[in-house]
């Protein structure tokens, strides 16, 4: 296929390395405002609240106080990984019957399920899961914190009243879904013009449009004075569960009040002269360890060999886990979009997180009493019964998120990615890039990559020499695809690292809105 865009335009990211602290995130007010929690005094779990809540507000369509994730820290005077799962469950009101299977085939490419009568396991009330971010937060923060809850929340308030700017990017994304957002008429009131237009700020570059987050604001003021139990057991969890039932959905305040975060101990691999920590059960966790441990009795000596090692390890890890992963009942740990951020402070401690509504706006539904665009959680289930990730009542989604923490010699890093199924493969050849041939934040973040995610074909960046790119298609269908603004071929990386004292941080260099921001 053709492409239009520039073949002569290059795009690159400054790393600054510093002893101060450092914030990777997807959008940079976000990754300033946890810098700014760091200057304070605060940990690198108190700057993680901070950018959590502020990037659920200037990234609305990725994540938000309605979604889910994973979160790893890194304690470093107590040389201690902690994992966190606040991943999100089906509603146990949910009924299977209404999710009949249309007959249609695959439904698409974010997951290889079947098609779902009228989409409604995709978008509106249906398909929204039980939320769990706030109370991962909300735990992490007890047990590390040291900044006021109420102070860390202050920043996403004080941006929410403004409302978010929408720039060429909002507006880019907004309009892809358009449709869908004006099949819901409080969706369609936060984010469209007249209720079915994409809202753009106009064609000058002093233009300047917001939307309206008021209502998110308030409720914000509510967690941030009553703590995050609140959304799970106060009155502003009622009002979102019956905004979510007087849409048709099945969240109830029940499910709401009974559910807790789990922090856990992690999924810790030794990989060569490497070490990596993960969220393990539900998550990507546990097909990152499959596939390094499949690469580690590779040969990765030429960069072609490496890649074609990756596009093998990727493809076993991948169909182990499409075929055997899900919540069976029998054990806590059985084996889209979204956002992601990354924390170091001057201290070494590390937090890592991976937060999600799943799809693009999730369920495109928002809840007006809350102000909270919803998740669509109910996706991750494969609505094929008899399977171990069949949809069914009160269980646990079978998340992407791959948020991690590796360390090699003197170096450690805090990595991970938004992108669906392509985080994983993502976290597996940038882990690699670190520990197999020596690369800094910088190189890592800069080389190109393939993608390999349980598909058909291996799709690599185009930027591959050529040598990489033939010994590739030796043993698959491989498609060349560019590294752009939007939309993504690849995962949306973002991390930190720590080298002695020395602390750097990137994200994914076409994110227009990523940025590392330094405590100094």
């Amino acid at each position: 296929m053709a492409s239009s865009l520039s073949r002569t335009m290059q795009t690159r990211k400054t790393v600054i390395e510093t002893n101060g602290g450092v914030v990777a995130s997807q959008h940079r007010l976000a990754a300033e405002a946890g810098a700014e929690v760091l200057r304070a005094g605060g940990d690198a779990v108190d700057a993680a609240v901070a950018t959590s809540f502020v990037v659920g507000v200037l990234e609305p369509w990725m994540s938000g106080p309605a979604g889910g994730g994973a979160m790893m820290l890194w304690r470093a005077g107590a040389e201690k990984a902690v994992a966190v799962n606040h991943g999100m469950r089906s509603p146990k009101g949910l009924r299977i019957d209404d999710f009949p299977l249309s007959g249609r085939g695959v439904a698409g490419d974010l997951f290889p399920w079947e098609h779902v009568t009228g989409d409604v396991n995709v978008q509106g009330a249906k398909a929204i899961a039980v939320p769990g971010v706030v109370d991962g937060l909300g735990q992490v923060h007890a047990e590390y914190g040291r900044m006021p809850w109420a102070d860390l929340l202050a920043p996403a308030i004080a941006h929410a009243r403004q409302g978010m700017l929408v720039d060429w990017y909002a507006a880019l994304v907004i309009a892809s879904s358009t449709r869908a957002l004006a099949e819901d008429a409080d969706a369609a009131a936060l984010f469209l013009e007249d209720g079915q237009w994409p809202t753009i700020s106009g064609w000058t570059a002093l233009a300047e449009k917001r939307l309206d987050q008021s209502r998110m604001a308030d409720s914000l003021a509510i967690l941030a004075e009553d703590g995050a139990r609140a959304l799970y057991d106060g009155d502003l969890g009622a009002a979102m569960a019956r905004d979510v039932q007087d849409k048709g959905g099945y969240l109830s305040h029940d499910d709401l009040r009974s559910y807790r975060a789990q922090m856990q101990t992690p999924l810790s691999m030794t990989y060569r002269d490497a070490r990596f920590h993960l969220v393990d059960g539900l998550t990507a966790g546990p097909t990152f360890a499959h596939a390094m441990g499949d690469l580690e009795s590779r040969d990765l000596a030429t960069k072609p060999e490496a890649f074609a090692a990756y596009a093998e390890a990727l493809n076993g890890a991948y169909a182990a886990r499409l075929g055997r992963m899900g919540d069976t009942g029998e054990s806590p740990d059985a084996p889209g979009c979204t956002t992601h951020f990354s924390v170091v402070d001057r201290d070494g401690n590390m937090a890592c997180q991976t937060q999600t509504l799943l799809s693009i706006f999730g369920s495109r539904v928002v809840s007006p009493s809350t102000g909270f665009l919803m998740n669509n959680g109910i996706m991750w289930f494969d609505p094929v019964q008899g399977r171990p990730n069949s949809l069914g009542p009160g269980k646990r989604c079978l998340m992407n998120v791959c948020p991690m923490i590796g360390q090699q010699g003197e170096r450690r890093f805090a990595f991970g990615a938004s992108g669906g199924r392509k985080i994983v493969s993502a976290m597996v050849q940038m882990s690699s890039f670190v520990t197999d041939f020596g690369m800094d934040i910088e190189a890592a973040f800069h080389h190109p990559r393939i993608d390999v995610s349980g598909g058909p074909q291996v799709v690599a960046d185009e930027a591959h020499e050529a040598d990489v790119l033939e010994r590739l298609r030796e043993g698959h269908t491989v498609a060349t695809a560019p590294r752009t603004v939007f939309p993504f071929a690849f995962a949306c990386p973002a991390g930190v690292m720590r080298a002695g004292n020395i602390n750097t941080g990137c994200t994914e260099i076409m994110s227009p809105w990523g940025d590392a921001a330094t405590e100094d």
